[in-house]
């Protein structure tokens, strides 16, 4: 039987899952070359023959997205997978109209080909966007089982932005491992809170290889996932987070949606900027989609060291990368600390160079707000030279990672955060005992 051709369409994260869960061994496929999208340079890789098993005698290539077209041509191609996340359905509806044009098949996996299985409970915790506040709930819920006796590992969605060979399985325990593996900006922003608070963190490429080893060590595992994706591992207890500052993209991003149907608890999390009309929506939204989920609303509370200092001060805003960017939203904690504590916020896009300066052009509903985009040592550099060429008193920094602890730049920067307090997850907590009871 003639080997189907096929490209993997993604952005180094669930398309080297796919890979290796379905289509590194399977007889029936050739998978010809993965393209790639979102991360900048990343299309100069492969994947290495090593993790790609007995099928393939080469590294697979990858190229840039927008070359999907002639690569169709070029490799007689039968199927283009889609595998990566966050996409509007609009989005979805373009990339398969130019597959389709193109002579060939367009096609989404699904959880039972994709899911692993765990030995252990697995509580994963979703969203239906970029940014919705999941590793907050993913840490509070490991804190509470940790309190209780649990042995937690937290398995993190990947960001293998590195040498894949070197990255198929990394464990985080302490500063140092972050350190050891090279963790970039957008890294840090997730594995640090779980280091200060001692819980293993374990992330990579290879996640089959991932588990067993989280399965060695822990009695219960959770899933922080990334971007909206859906979960890795097939779950005990599915948690998934809207946010209603996006009111309408629960049900209009892909895979959100799927996250929304299949979620076991839904938690609407009121950040600032929710509004009543907002909120009406997304439980309108909910009751449409999935009537059978507990459906519970959180808040966050918003904090900034030494807030007697910067009063009144002219300042840089700095938020999370991929939530101003692919997630769409166009502020963030910063924003809400420049509010309450009269900053005028100076405009970061007049000050941009590099990466960073394009950062603003492909995304236009980013204003004065600087995303904290690290991929890669030069565009760390480049975040590093549009700080220190701002003109401001002081830099508010509202990423999830501590900047100036790897930057240097020449003014004072304030950590800003958000946190979401045990009493808002009660509920969860309660339906989380339940199922520990019953494994």
């Amino acid at each position: 039987m003639k080997k189907l051709n096929t490209i993997i369409s993604g952005a180094s994260g669930r398309d080297f899952e796919n890979f290796l869960v379905y289509f590194k061994d399977n007889p029936l496929y050739n998978v010809v070359c993965f393209t790639q999208s979102q991360i900048p340079g990343i299309e100069k890789r492969s994947f290495p023959k090593e993790l790609a098993g007995r099928l393939y005698n080469k590294d697979i290539p990858f190229f840039s997205e927008e070359k999907l077209p002639e690569l169709i041509k070029k490799f007689k191609v039968d199927y283009v997978y889609l595998c990566y996340s966050d996409l509007s359905a609009q989005e979805v509806l373009d990339k398969a109209s130019i597959v389709l044009s193109s002579g060939a098949n367009f096609a989404l996996l699904g959880t039972n080909s994709t899911y692993l299985k765990s030995k252990k409970p697995v509580i994963s915790v979703t969203a239906v966007r970029t940014g919705c506040g999941k590793s907050r709930v993913s840490k509070r819920i490991a804190l509470y089982l940790k309190n209780k006796g649990y042995k937690i590992v937290n398995l993190r969605h990947p960001m293998p932005y590195g040498s894949l060979k070197k990255e198929e399985v990394e464990k985080f325990y302490t500063e140092k491992d972050l350190i050891k593996y090279n963790a970039t900006i957008e890294e840090r922003e997730e594995y640090e809170q779980y280091v200060k608070n001692k819980i293993p963190i374990f992330a990579g490429v290879n996640y089959k290889k991932i588990l067993n080893e989280a399965e060695k060590e822990a009695n219960v595992i959770i899933w922080d996932g990334g971007n909206n994706d859906l979960s890795f591992i097939k779950p005990d207890l599915n948690i998934v987070i809207v946010d209603p500052r996006r009111a309408g993209h629960e049900i209009s991003y892909y895979p959100g949606q799927v996250n929304l149907r299949m979620a076991d608890i839904i938690l609407i999390h009121k950040m600032s900027g929710t509004t009543k009309e907002n909120l009406k929506l997304v439980h309108e939204n909910i009751k449409k989609t999935n009537n059978k989920a507990k459906v519970i609303e959180i808040s966050s509370v918003i904090t900034v060291e030494n807030p007697e200092k910067i009063k009144n001060k002219s300042a840089l805003l700095i938020g999370d990368g991929p939530t101003l960017t692919h997630g769409g939203m166009a502020h963030g904690v910063s924003d809400a600390i420049a509010e309450k504590y009269h900053l005028k916020v100076i405009d970061a896009e007049k000050y941009a160079v590099g990466s960073i300066k394009q950062i603003y052009k492909k995304f236009s509903h980013l204003k004065k707000v600087l995303p904290a985009m690290g991929y890669s040592k030069k565009q760390i550099q480049e975040l590093q030279e549009t700080i220190n060429k701002t003109k401001c008193d002081i830099v508010i920094d509202g990423s999830s990672s501590d900047l100036k602890r790897f930057i240097k730049v020449n003014k004072r920067i304030y950590s800003a955060d958000y946190d979401i307090m045990d009493k808002e997850l009660k509920q969860v907590y309660n339906e989380i005992d339940k199922i520990l009871k019953c494994n």
